[in-house]
């Protein structure tokens, strides 16, 4: 059987609720941490397959790296090696499935990447061949066609482009709260503000989740719970070394129809929704300065006072404004700071904790892009108790190596 048509028969019982468990059992108590894209996808899954779901956030929904995200769906080639480019393709694929079912708002057209140096053009463009003999559309496109495809766009005259024509990218706030209200539709429990504490063991099996809300009673744990990087060793007992960064996104008010596909240009990347927001986020992370690092002590989602978050904004739309004269003078309407949670080796976290196998970990760098094919298998692998082999490479008990893919 290959792994496309492995995937889709576990996609398909995954939908289907299909569940090896007696129907007539008490259905599995299943917390999730985290009401991030990756926590509500898992979420809803596990409420399909018949689990009794109760998410948790110390926030609310998509308050921290969902919201400070610039929401690119792609498997493209900076998903090393081909193993992984074929797990985040399939998701990709599977974002189309979850966009019908539940009205998700997730604009598709491709993306358009080059960079301002001509060695790394180079490697670009052996990169997007690569690609193309994995059976991927995607190509390099003159200036010329570059310009018919992105008229507003001004990438520079002898300027070559990737160009990636199954890239979608999604508003993650909104995605986030409608796979929730479909998980409480089926009987989920969505409690915040709820921070996690600890959990409870007994003979070493989890039977209670330990809350600033009080207790709740549990047979599994979700850790979906993103760039927190002490979690995963306080309530898994396993350490997962992380690189995690902040990066600014920028949000406008609606505009007038300016961008048609998502632009990966040399210091910015930007996209325009359904809604017609326009999307920024810079490509080189924040500023290294002594002052920003003491700004972000604590790992802060927004900006201590909004005149900063406007120099901010202001020095992204800067960069973005030298290819896109078209956006000047758009109006700002949110400043996030986004900390990815980013595993050294660039690959997701997927799967139960060696130490405590009740604790089941999801931490990624690419949840938007992963989190249909993640929700789907971790809601399979929890609810049946089937290992799946798919997942190997992505345990949290891997050797690690510190690996920069991108």
């Amino acid at each position: 059987m290959d792994r496309r048509t492995l995937l889709k028969l576990l996609a398909a019982a995954a939908l289907a609720g299909c569940d090896t468990r007696d129907k007539s059992a008490t259905p599995l108590k299943i917390v999730v941490a985290g009401a991030g894209i990756i926590g509500a996808s898992i979420a809803f899954h596990l409420a399909k397959a018949g689990a009794a779901v109760t998410i948790i956030d110390k926030e609310g929904p998509a308050t921290h790296a969902s919201r400070g995200t610039f929401a690119w769906i792609n498997a493209t080639w900076a998903k090393q090696p081909r193993s992984y480019h074929a797990f985040s393709q399939e998701s990709v694929a599977n974002w189309h499935d979850l966009q019908q079912e539940l009205d998700l708002p997730v604009r598709w057209g491709g993306s358009l990447e080059w960079f301002d140096n001509a060695d790394r053009q180079d490697t670009l463009a052996a990169q997007i061949a690569e690609q193309v003999a994995w059976g991927v559309p995607a190509r390099m496109v003159s200036a010329e066609e570059f310009t018919k495809l992105e008229p507003g766009i001004r990438p520079g005259a002898s300027i070559t482009a990737a160009f990636s024509p199954d890239d979608g990218a999604v508003d993650p706030v909104l995605a986030t709260h409608r796979l929730l209200a479909a998980a409480e539709a089926l009987g989920a429990t969505l409690r915040y503000p709820t921070t996690l504490m600890d959990v409870l063991l007994t003979n070493g099996r989890l039977t209670s989740v330990i809350t600033s809300s009080g207790s709740i009673p549990a047979d599994r744990l979700v850790l979906a719970t993103g760039a927190a990087k002490n979690l995963p060793e306080q309530i898994a007992g396993i350490k997962i070394p992380q690189r995690s960064g902040p990066g600014v996104i920028v949000v406008t008010h609606p505009a007038p129809r300016r961008l048609q596909h998502i632009i990966s240009a040399p210091g910015v990347h930007m996209h325009q929704r359904d809604d017609e927001r326009i999307v920024l986020g810079e490509q080189d992370g924040a500023p290294d300065n002594d002052a920003h690092t003491v700004r972000l002590q604590g790992r802060p989602n927004r900006f201590p006072d909004p005149a900063i978050a406007e120099q901010h904004a202001t020095r992204i739309l800067a960069i973005a404004e030298k290819y896109s004269p078209g956006i000047a003078g758009v109006r700002i309407e949110h400043v996030y700071i986004g900390w990815r949670p980013l595993p050294i080796d660039g690959h997701p976290v997927i799967g139960a904790s060696a130490e405590r196998p009740d604790v089941y970990l999801a931490i990624m760098h690419s949840g938007v892009t992963l989190a249909p094919i993640v929700g789907q298998l971790a809601a399979q692998e929890l609810t049946t108790g089937v290992t799946i082999d798919l997942l190997k490479g992505y345990r949290p008990d891997r050797v690690f190596e510190e690996i920069k893919r991108y």
